[in-house]
């Protein structure tokens, strides 16, 4: 079968050299549009040395049997034959008729940015890949347009502050925002009505702003809902609060593809001169009441606020990449011999959720998906029936301990303690000493860290266990048979450590080794290994 890969209206490209590799080593033959790649630095040679056949024919790459691309024309169904496949962003919510014309023409279409949000999907997700650039473009726009430095310069004529970045929503355009701006130096605080998302915030050195009465429950498929009007106020009183203080403030708030109202105009006449707003909700109609779609506007009070809907098209050679690896990852689903034939399976709910239209039917909207990005919510425990013949109250729930024993059991153990330690001998007594510090400084070591460095913290304590190991073995040896059990016991359990301590710090190292892959430079991640490693869960 044929891949088509034809020169899209902007400049980004459905596929980079690396993916048409990808694309002909699973059977297919790609053609590529004369010119479809060098918008984003690819000149049509490097398509022809990875094997492509480069048309001057634009209409020769929408009549293949699969036609790939980035964004769709209006008469794409007149383009492409009937019983092909299509395979782009079709927004099939916003379009139904494009959607309809497909269908009836007999075209199967597969919209990328329909893809289910599970866990097996991510590397098919291009609306992630293009929230990832566009938050990472954010910072950029904002860093041109603000007339100071990001990061505190310290100089012999005197010093400056950093800036402040302000990040509403910690999805994954936030995240990338926040990202961004902290490696500029700049000092960043977010802010996301979803609690679980504090940790992911906190784990990329920004702050967390905290606000209660704003935040939902842990959501149950990683989207947040709309807000009531009592937690909307909260929300509004908050972002007010947080931009007045800002330089920078980046929204991206969308619940469903649409864009809320996060700051207000009162909000931004707040504001210091010279601020700058980046709006990434745009698409959506945006977050500011002021933004305009798709333009630079400069308020009264001089606030510029940027309302651009074309942030992952002004970075292209990197979007198309990523792009083109979640089409090369696709195909790869859908060819599993390898043998250049498409095979469509809708008993997947990964290619089910993608497939809009398929042999004459609009297949849109899919079943839904039941996704959980937080822990499930316990289960409510119910009383048993009792038993014929038991004692009356045996199936009712255990009272709990009343706070005044648990206090008086405190002081108890405490006291005990205490007498345990006077009677001892000095140099137990030291041990103790030693041991209630190590405590002390522990967690407050622990806590101190930052989530990011967890990792390797973890990894720097086998020297301790290599000392609590060397001390093991020293009392093996000895006349007690009970001291023998214990260094035994603690041999083992510092063996364990020192080892599993080893494996994390080579998972970890293997997070930033480069290797080559086609030709193109890639980082192996293994982050989520690692994370297991440390018992967090994404």
């Amino acid at each position: 079968m044929q891949i088509g890969i034809p020169d899209d209206a902007g400049p980004l490209v459905a596929a980079t050299p690396s993916a048409v590799q990808k694309l002909g080593a699973l059977g297919y033959d790609v053609v590529v549009t004369e010119g479809a790649g060098t918008a984003a630095g690819l000149p049509d040679d490097t398509y022809r040395d990875v094997g492509a056949q480069v048309v001057s024919d634009r209409a020769a790459a929408w009549e293949c049997d699969v036609v790939v691309c980035t964004t769709v024309p209006d008469d794409v169904a007149e383009r492409m034959r009937p019983g092909t496949m299509l395979v782009s962003r079709l927004a099939p919510a916003a379009h139904p008729d494009r959607v309809r014309a497909l269908a009836d023409r007999g075209i199967t279409a597969l919209a990328l940015d329909a893809v289910p949000r599970i866990s097996r999907a991510q590397s098919l997700d291009v609306l992630s890949v293009l929230s990832n650039v566009a938050g990472y473009r954010a910072i950029v726009e904002a860093a041109a347009e603000y007339s100071g430095m990001f990061g505190g310069q310290v100089t012999a004529a005197g010093s400056t502050r950093p800036a402040t970045v302000f990040v509403i929503g910690a999805g994954v355009a936030g995240l990338a925002a926040l990202g961004a701006a902290t490696a500029l130096g700049a000092r960043v605080r977010a802010f996301d009505v979803r609690p679980e998302v504090a940790e992911q915030i906190e784990s990329m050195g920004a702050e967390f702003v905290s606000e209660p009465a704003a935040q939902q429950q842990v959501s149950a498929d990683g989207y947040a809902a709309p807000l009531t009007q009592e937690q909307l106020a909260a929300a509004l009183r908050l972002y007010t609060r947080e931009a007045a203080a800002a330089d920078i403030v980046v929204t991206t708030a969308l619940v469903r593809g649409t864009a809320p109202t996060t700051l207000t105009a009162e909000a931004v006449a707040a504001m210091r001169p010279g601020s700058v707003i980046v709006d990434l909700a745009a698409p959506g109609g945006g977050n500011c009441e002021l933004t305009v779609p798709g333009e630079r506007v400069v308020t009264g009070n001089g606030v510029v606020v940027l309302g651009y809907t074309d942030l992952p098209a002004r970075m292209p050679r990197h979007t198309s990449e990523l792009y083109g690896t979640a089409v090369a990852n696709l195909l790869t689903l859908l060819t599993p011999a390898k043998d250049g034939e498409v095979r469509l399976d809708l008993d997947d709910v990964v290619q089910r959720g993608m497939t809009v239209a398929r042999g004459g039917e609009v297949l849109w909207p899919p079943p839904a998906v039941q996704v959980s990005a937080g822990p499930p919510a316990p289960a409510t425990p119910q009383a048993e029936e009792a038993a014929p013949g038991a004692a009356p109250g045996a199936g009712a729930p255990a009272r709990r301990r009343p706070a005044w024993l648990n206090g008086a059991l405190a002081v108890a153990g405490a006291v005990l303690g205490g007498l345990a330690v006077a009677a001892s001998p000095a140099e137990t007594v030291g041990h103790f000493t030693v041991l209630a510090l190590a405590i002390v400084v522990g967690f407050y070591v622990i806590r101190s860290v930052t989530h990011a460095l967890h990792t390797p913290l973890m990894s720097q304590t086998n020297a301790i266990s290599g000392i609590i190991l060397v001390g093991a073995l020293l009392q093996i040896g000895s006349s007690s048979v009970l001291v023998t059990v214990l260094a035994t016991i603690a041999a083992a359990v510092a063996s364990v450590n020192v080892f599993g301590g080893f494996l994390v710090t080579r998972r970890m190292l293997r997070m930033f080794r480069r290797t080559d892959d086609d030709g193109d430079t890639t980082a192996r991640n293994d982050a989520g290994a690692a994370g297991a490693t440390e018992g967090s869960a994404r």
